[in-house]
């Protein structure tokens, strides 16, 4: 008789891997209070003395204050709590290398104060942004625009919705032609650059809006406005929770390629895009 560690050799090595299938029920309700919960502690931030914000410039020379902190701090708590083994990525975390998060089947998505510009400009444009991905897109998104009193939340095949003051309601992106004169086209109040003028100029007659953060997108989704072009840069975190919203809601959002925007790459910065409502097919000329 002895004792030790007999090692097993070439075929003889057995396959010690298992596969793992968690299931979880998440309930929107506790996104949208999240999400909401952070907007509470920005609007108390964004309310008081502006020398109180604690503003700091990141290393991309973005602005940082500690409204975006607080809210950070408020949404990972939350979720942490909520679905303890889904990760989260958020615009103010540290982001995790590809290499790891490639591997994610089901992750957090956020950007916690979504128009730190326009915060500090005090002019409401600012929203807190929540998405629930799977692999390479969205399929829960929570925005909360504090200044409003709104939240806009959808979740995949369940449609679009707006929640305010008033009550509940779903909400379906306006239907347009290319041909039609007179549409509404929302851009950036602060990325108005010389592509997104000539994108503009090929419509008759178009009506520019200008407003910063995702309010663009939602604008789109909730049929205030027809078309969104993005000829700027933005990041995965900026789009994702009001992407599927705009989707729910019968729009789409499509590279300038015409190819479908996707999540978790590499580099989290999103080549340029265009946000439609509901373009109609075009009508046909030819005899029958």
């Amino acid at each position: 008789m002895g004792g030790g560690l007999s090692v097993l050799r070439g075929e003889e090595t057995p396959d010690y891997s298992m596969e793992i299938q968690l299931k979880v029920e998440l309930q929107v309700e506790d996104i949208i209070a999240t999400a909401q919960a952070a907007g509470r502690a920005i609007l108390q931030i964004y309310n008081s003395e502006a020398s109180t914000w604690e503003v700091q410039m990141k290393s991309d020379a973005s602005p940082l204050t500690r409204a975006d902190r607080e809210a950070n701090a408020i949404i990972c708590q939350a979720l942490q709590n909520i679905s303890p083994h889904i990760p989260i990525i958020s615009e103010e975390n540290k982001l995790t290398p590809h290499a790891v998060r490639q591997k994610f089947q089901y992750y957090w998505l956020v950007d916690p104060l979504d128009g730190t510009k326009e915060f500090l400009k005090r002019n409401g444009q600012f929203t807190v942004n929540i998405a629930l991905m799977c692999g390479t897109a969205p399929v829960m998104g929570v925005v909360d625009v504090p200044c409003q009193g709104k939240t806009y939340w959808a979740v995949k095949g369940k449609g679009a919705w707006l929640r305010s003051a008033e009550g509940q309601r779903r909400i379906q992106a306006a239907d347009f032609a290319f041909e039609d004169k007179g549409l509404k086209i929302v851009a950036s109040s602060s990325h108005l650059n010389k592509e997104t003028e000539e994108f503009i100029a090929l419509f008759q007659s178009p009506e520019l809006v200008q407003v910063g953060s995702s309010l663009k997108l939602l604008m789109v989704a909730e049929g205030a406005a027809h078309i969104y072009p993005r000829l700027a840069p933005t990041c995965e975190w900026d789009i994702a929770a009001a992407d599927i919203i705009v989707r729910e809601a019968g729009g789409a959002e499509e590279l300038v390629k015409e190819a479908a925007v996707v999540y978790n790459k590499e580099d989290v910065l999103n080549p340029y895009f265009v946000v439609f409502g509901k373009r109609k097919a075009p009508i046909s000329t030819g005899s029958s």
